[in-house]
């Protein structure tokens, strides 16, 4: 009798946080340490050959002096600026068309086939008839980036606004809340996971067209950067330039999981 209560007064552990991650930071730093360290130990001990692959060493060497000199903040500033405005630009109307087109038939019926059409174009095809319609300076560039994450932001987004649970909808349309209010309080919340993954999706389409355009016709930016090094085969240069990229990259995705985790506080 005794075994069986205590059978039964053992705590059963709390499943209510489903399958929630857990915050595990010094996994990722880790890793990184550990592929750069046996990089290094492969250079060093010549099992990598350097005129292929130089040591880190090297390539933090060509970091620290372009950072010396000054001509990374050139770079930098070119490229966060280029990528800030175009990225801004496209994700503000690919919002808008994703809603516009989740929200009104007409738009669904005008713009979906639009988007299926022009969305498997690559974009950087198109920089040449952009540096027709705009110059060879900035506004190519801008608009390049900006085609480009315009249409993975208008697919996301009115695949979150039609992912968005109807019953709830029509909940709060019984209680006579306006339109206006449940596109507010219901589809705007219920959509905005998908948004936040298509702004994901969408910076790293952004980095990419970002770089392809500043190695076509750029005189500044981690991409004519690259490009200039690897024309003259300074791989430290190119790896010091790549290393650039990822950096940015990471910092574009800390951003976004940081809005993700302010925005999406209501699901924990």
């Amino acid at each position: 009798m005794s075994e069986t209560a205590s059978t039964q007064r053992k705590t059963v552990v709390f499943r209510g946080g489903g399958f929630a991650p857990k915050r595990l930071g010094l996994i990722g730093p880790a890793v990184f340490i550990v592929v750069i360290g046996l990089w290094e130990v492969g250079s060093r001990t010549g099992w990598i050959t350097p005129l292929v692959l130089p040591a880190p060493s090297a390539s933090f060497a060509a970091l620290k002096f372009l950072v010396e000199s000054g001509q990374i903040w050139d770079h930098l500033s070119a490229s966060l600026s280029r990528l800030i405005f175009g990225w801004s630009a496209g994700m503000v109307l690919g919002v808008s068309v994703g809603f516009a087109i989740g929200l009104f038939s007409v738009a669904r019926a005008g713009m979906v086939p639009v988007v299926a059409a022009l969305f498997p174009i690559p974009k950087i095809a198109l920089l040449p008839l952009f540096i027709v319609w705009f110059g060879i300076g900035e506004g190519s560039k801008i608009a390049t980036i900006l085609f480009g994450t315009f249409f993975p932001t208008v697919i996301a987004t009115y695949g979150g606004v039609d992912n968005v649970d109807r019953s709830l909808i029509r909940m709060g349309q019984s209680f006579g809340l306006s339109r206006w209010s449940i596109v507010r309080k219901i589809v705007l919340p219920g959509a905005l996971p998908a948004i936040l993954s298509g702004m994901r999706i969408s910076a790293s389409i952004a980095i990419i067209l970002l770089v392809a355009a500043e190695m076509i016709g750029a005189e500044h930016g981690i991409g004519a950067y690259v490009m200039q090094a690897g024309s003259l085969h300074q791989i430290d240069q190119l790896i010091a330039g790549v290393a650039m990229l990822s950096v940015l990259g990471l910092c574009v995705s800390w951003l976004i999981g940081r809005a993700e985790r302010y925005f999406l506080r209501w699901r924990t």
